[in-house]
């Protein structure tokens, strides 16, 4: 560890900081217990290698280093105000900066992995696991988070302190769970990171129909499961994202409107992201278990590789929802299997079928029931029934890009 120049050190730590701060600081909840005294001495190490290593140089093992520091400069605080009774007594015995653990760099990854399943913890509501995934494991800041889910920022903090509270009073485990909990946690980590995904992909309020730094850290997220995890379904989660992601420049116009699927400019789609989109799809489908998400990706997929709208199968697609609504039945995966059947057998089959899970009451609210209603109105020439079902979806739409391009199809049947 010879002496480093100050440009070296402070280029090697704005790297660490950039790819590595999340993996230390999953080390450090699991070395701690705590998530804020983890978040201190992640600071710390930084700050101590910043003073350290122009002198001393950098160190062979940098992560294994700075975990060393962090979890040193905690344990003396700890000690120097008590404010953390919770850490036994053999939680901090000190550990010699100069010489790290050579084993830690082996256990980093895996820390992130138990972190992950801590923070999406089915004893924590939907929205905490959300927060505090964002927050904890991706590193977004509380005004990020509020910001991107239109939430106060004062009310999402509060939900990120009740959720580590949650953890500390209910003993929540921090580690991977056993073989036979994985099934039920994982689906808890996947719902999780697919709701990040979706916020992104397709807002559920405000100015922005897209808000690609949420989506860009469930794909980052859905990449580290399948590098620690290579379970079907997380296979079959991060194809779906991706298949779904190269599409986002043809989305939305240069106003920022929206554009369907069958009038998307497919010369825009990314193909890197769709090649490696099916790959995955091919691995999850290959396995001897896999479920919903990996069914949505096969559909994905079929999309994908057709060269336009009218070129897609049909016939497979509805097959697909076929099988996702036995495994997995919910009224919206009935509602796109209507809207494939429309596709393939014509308007007035998919709208019989929209009609008799709207009478039922379960999509009453949901405005992209409506919206389909409409649309297969409009296809059939029914002016008058199309006009009152855009009316509903437009009056429950949160979101503006949805919004304008309701009032121009209402626009249009009045032209």
């Amino acid at each position: 560890m010879a002496g480093s120049t100050p440009g070296e050190v402070r280029a090697t730590l704005e790297a660490l900081y950039r790819n590595e701060a999340r993996r230390i600081f999953a080390t450090l909840v699991r070395l701690l217990r705590d998530f804020d005294l983890a978040e201190e001495a992640l600071q710390e190490a930084f700050r101590a290698a910043v003073e350290q290593w122009p002198r001393q140089g950098i160190p062979d093992k940098p992560r294994a280093w700075l975990v060393s520091a962090g979890r040193f400069k905690a344990i003396d605080r700890v000690r120097r105000d008590q404010r953390r009774k919770q850490l036994q007594a053999e939680d901090v015995a000190p550990v010699a900066v100069a010489q790290p653990d050579e084993a830690l760099d082996d256990v980093i990854e895996d820390d992130q992995l138990r972190l992950i399943f801590t923070c999406c913890h089915p004893a924590l509501t939907t929205e905490a696991r959300v927060a505090l995934t964002l927050r904890e494991v991706c590193g977004l800041t509380t005004e990020e988070i509020a910001r991107a889910f239109l939430t106060p920022t004062a009310t999402l903090a509060q939900r990120i302190v009740r959720a580590k509270a949650k953890i500390r009073k209910a003993g929540i485990p921090y580690r991977v769970p056993s073989a036979e909990e994985l099934p039920e946690r994982l689906d808890a980590v996947l719902q999780v990171i697919y709701l990040v995904y979706n916020e992104g992909y397709a807002a559920s309020a405000g100015a922005s129909l897209l808000r690609w730094e949420l989506a860009g850290e469930a794909i980052r997220l859905g990449r580290l499961l399948v590098e620690l995890l290579p379970q079907a379904e997380a296979l079959g989660l991060l194809a779906l994202m991706l298949l779904h992601e190269s599409r986002r420049a043809a989305r939305t116009d240069r106003n920022g409107d929206l554009v369907l699927l069958e009038d998307q400019d497919r010369s825009l789609w990314d193909r890197e992201q769709i090649v490696e989109g099916l790959v995955l799809v091919e691995r999850a489908l290959r396995s001897s278990w896999f479920g919903p998400y990996t069914l949505q990706a096969a559909i994905a997929a079929v999309h994908a590789e057709a060269s336009d709208a009218a070129e897609t199968d049909w016939e497979q697609i509805v097959g697909l929802y076929d099988v996702l609504q036995r495994i997995s039945p919910s009224p919206v995966v009935e509602l796109n299997r209507a809207v494939a059947i429309a596709m393939r057998d014509g308007p007035a089959a998919g709208l019989a079928r929209v009609e008799a899970i709207l009478a039922r009451g379960e999509l009453e609210h949901y405005h992209l029931a409506h919206a389909a209603r409409a649309d297969l109105y409009r296809r059939l020439g029914r002016g008058n029934e199309a006009r009152a079902a855009y009316e509903q979806a437009l009056a429950l739409t949160r979101q503006d890009a949805e919004r304008r391009f309701l009032e121009r199809r209402l626009a249009e049947l009045s032209a």
